[in-house]
């Protein structure tokens, strides 16, 4: 038995006392009757006892790979259980009335089991018992293999419940019921969840995941945004524009243009020499690019306007090129401006469509959240027209990967309506780096979910928080459930780009939080004398940790701040602080790569708190003055805008936190009023950017100072020096220090990049500046 803690351990014990008493009883009883009436059927099968068996394994005489690895699979785990060694023979062997049958098998004609072996299609399997034998026999794929690791589970108690943690039980006398028939045939065919813990290759298998070691698709050569793979804008953009978008009369390199019939010779010649290289790939994406900016040509929009979605023009274009590759599946996405789906135009029996659900909410399953409907009809539309649909869900919050989400009741009900409306496949994204919040659990019920939507969902996480957790696991359960109550009772939606503060006034309440913290200490009183177990409780509290510290900065001051003032100076409070430490080392030690989607290590949140910390609330000469704005007009900005900029707290490590956004069509230049003429030498502003959202910093900052407001003298300008990184946040400093002079008034003028550049995925929009405190010393 591989074991994960002492907790676990006596659980498994228990489970095994059980079934042997179970076995027990029955035998006596059967053996006491007998004395009394006639000998009736055995109602079990004795695979082994007291190490012995009489058992083979039979496979196939022209078995496939997944056919003799099913065996061997069957062959380790009982060998493990019961301490007997069955030996694996081909069906052209010996026969015998002992012996577990497995695949399709000739053996299953000669026993006249009438099991249709097309209906288990290809991953669907049947397990029964036929006399003393078993048999367990599968789809033309990976039937046979699932069918033995569901038996494992079902009849043997068996669990993986991460790669690491896996329970086998040992039995004296291994014994099962008798098995009229269990057929399980997937409704959803394609099933991945992209959780890294499941990218392991065991517990891919074990769990029947379609996808590689390294969280990839053997079975996809290509997987979404390949337009600009197929038709390279740094190869043909420069003579040829009229192959890409027309937007607001430009011609730029955001999409492609669908109604040009060379781009579709173009992308044809390109997938086929990509198809060359991969030719075991079925499905090969054409779709378009993560921008909004598609062609409005008029020959595209004349078809988008009379299908009523721009999805008339991809349909058309992905059609055609379907129909060059008729032995292969195209698959393109259905994804925010083409989402709809067309009034006519029907996809091609071998076109895919992948429909993604970003803009779907996640506090109520998708039917009764009115804020869905549209994509609720999408769905629905979609159906009703495709005959190969794969969802793109969505259940993580990717700002905070560690935050807490509390989404896990909508899965169920959100993937049996998906499997009402055609959906045969499903890719759940959740985090491709390690850990994010509950992932081990996530990715167990998701996998659990995807095999079967009618599973009992409490049935499915109960039983993974008694394994991994062990005597934690009522305690955690009850901080589940109190979460999504106090979710649902609030009324407010839970968005996956959504943030710990944004949750501060429903699930995520200061008072909450002081329960949560509770149920965790209880948690891990529970466990405290197993280590592995209590390290588990631990990094199960780090969203909580989180969540606390990331409402801390944008607080920064008062009862949940980071910060309190201690006669005239300002200090860290201590208790938070100290959190800070313990939090990182933690994700350290689990390995977790990344707290944001595709940026911040942990090391790096911990830099920046403490740069946080060191900045401290800085009461500098601009501290609580007035900020007048000559561009943009103070109308289009928040109403606090102006305070933001000398309240003496910085900008955090993510720009939702204390950073003023200013749309990037006009440069930003306002004027601080220091209300006295004072010796200034140093002015500083901060400035954010995350270049995939458009978030850019300024090409270059102006400081001017003046005495009267009217005549200004250049103090000092600062250069962006920095690159525009596509993924990631990065906070630039924007200071100048001079030679003292007196100064009343303050004036700053940040200059706006303007549109993005070309090789950007939202190139020709505008981009935004994110600046927050302006410091003047």
């Amino acid at each position: 038995m591989i074991l994960s803690s002492t907790a676990s351990r006596s659980y498994i014990q228990v489970l095994a006392i059980l079934f042997v008493l179970s076995s027990i009883t029955i035998t006596f009883a059967q053996k006491k009757k007998s004395r009394k009436v006639n000998p009736i059927a055995p109602t079990q099968i004795v695979l082994a006892e007291g190490k012995q068996s009489r058992y083979r394994i039979v496979i196939p005489s022209s078995s496939s790979k997944d056919e003799t690895r099913a065996a061997e699979v069957l062959q380790a785990h009982l060998l493990e259980i019961s301490g007997a060694a069955l030996p694996i023979i081909g069906a052209d062997k010996s026969r015998s009335s002992y012996e577990i049958v497995l695949g399709q098998n000739e053996r299953l004609d000669e026993l006249k089991t009438a099991i249709n072996l097309n209906a288990l299609r290809e991953d669907g399997f049947i397990i029964k018992t036929d006399s003393a034998r078993l048999i367990i026999a599968g789809g033309s794929e990976k039937g046979t293999l699932y069918g033995v690791y569901s038996f494992l589970e079902t009849y043997l108690n068996c669990r993986m419940y991460t790669p690491s943690v896996k329970i086998v039980p040992k039995f004296e006398r291994l014994a099962i019921p008798l098995i009229t028939e269990d057929k399980q045939v997937p409704q959803i065919a394609f099933r991945d969840t992209h959780y890294r813990i499941s990218w392991d290759p065991a517990y891919t298998e074990w769990h029947k995941l379609d996808h590689g070691p390294d969280g990839e698709r053997p079975n996809w050569g290509m997987w979404v945004h390949t337009f600009n793979s197929l038709v390279p804008p740094e190869i043909y953009y420069a003579e040829h524009p009229e192959y890409f978008a027309m937007v607001k009369g430009a011609r730029i390199p955001t999409q492609l243009c669908l109604s040009n019939a060379q781009v579709l010779e173009l992308t044809i010649q390109s997938l086929r020499r990509k198809i060359a290289a991969n030719p075991d790939a079925k499905y090969w994406s054409v779709s378009q690019n993560d921008n909004r900016d598609y062609c409005t040509c008029d020959l595209c929009r004349a078809t988008d306007e009379r299908e009523g979605s721009p999805s008339g023009s991809i349909i058309q274009f992905v059609n055609q090129v379907a129909d060059a590759f008729p032995d292969r599946m195209i698959s393109t996405l259905a994804y925010e401006y083409g989402r709809h789906a067309p009034k006519t135009i029907k996809p091609r029996d071998n076109v895919n469509i992948m429909l993604c659900s970003i803009e779907a909410y996640r506090d109520k399953p998708l039917e009764q959240d009115p804020h869905s409907s549209d994509f609720v009809q999408d769905v629905k539309d979609w159906g009703k027209i495709a005959k190969d649909i794969i969802i793109w869900d969505y259940v993580i919050q990717f700002n905070h990967l560690v935050s807490p989400f509390p989404n896990l009741h909508v899965l169920k009900p959100n993937l049996q309506f998906f499997v009402r409306n055609g959906v045969n496949a499903m890719f759940e994204q959740g985090n491709r780096e390690v850990g994010g919040e509950f992932a081990e659990l996530r990715a167990y019920m998701i996998s659990k979910l995807m095999w079967n939507p009618d599973a009992n969902a409490d049935t499915v996480m109960n039983d993974f928080l008694r394994g991994y957790y062990g005597a934690a696991a009522k305690q955690i359960r009850t901080y589940i459930d109190e979460m999504k109550d106090a979710l649902l009772k609030s009324g407010q939606p839970l968005r996956i780009f959504g943030t710990p503060n944004e949750a501060s006034t429903s699930y995520l309440t200061p008072a909450l939080i002081r329960r949560y913290h509770l149920l965790f200490d209880n948690a891990e009183r529970a466990v405290q004398q197993d280590s592995i177990l209590l390290e588990r409780v631990k990094i199960a509290r780090q969203p909580l940790v989180y969540a606390t510290l990331e409402q801390a900065k944008k607080n920064y001051a008062g009862e949940q701040g980071i910060f309190e003032k201690v006669g005239n100076q300002w200090r860290p409070k201590l208790a938070l602080q100290k959190l800070i430490d313990p939090f990182t080392d933690l994700c350290i030690r689990q390995g977790v790569s990344q707290l944001k989607e595709w940026s911040c290590t942990p090391e790096e949140y911990r830099s920046a708190f403490y740069k946080m910390l060191s900045q401290g609330m800085n009461e500098h000469l601009a501290f609580g003055k007035k900020v007048s704005f000559i561009t943009p007009n103070a109308s289009t900005l928040s109403p606090t805008a102006g305070a933001m900029l000398t309240d003496g707290f910085r900008g955090a490590q993510d720009y939702d936190y204390n950073w003023m956004s200013v749309g990037g069509k006009q440069n930003l230049e306002f004027v601080i009023d220091l209300e006295s003429s004072k010796p200034v030498r140093r002015i500083e502003s901060s400035f954010y950017q995350y270049g995939f959202w458009l978030k850019l910093l300024p090409k270059k900052v102006e400081y001017y100072t003046s005495n009267d407001g009217v005549r200004y003298e250049l103090a000092a300008t600062v250069l962006n020096t920095s690159p525009i990184d596509q993924y990631g946040g990065r906070v630039r400093d924007f200071t100048s220090e001079f030679s003292v002079r007196n100064a009343r008034y303050v004036k700053v003028i940040a200059y706006t990049l303007g549109n993005t550049p070309d090789w950007h995925p939202g190139a020709g929009r505008p981009a935004n500046m994110l600046i927050d405190e302006v410091v003047v010393e």
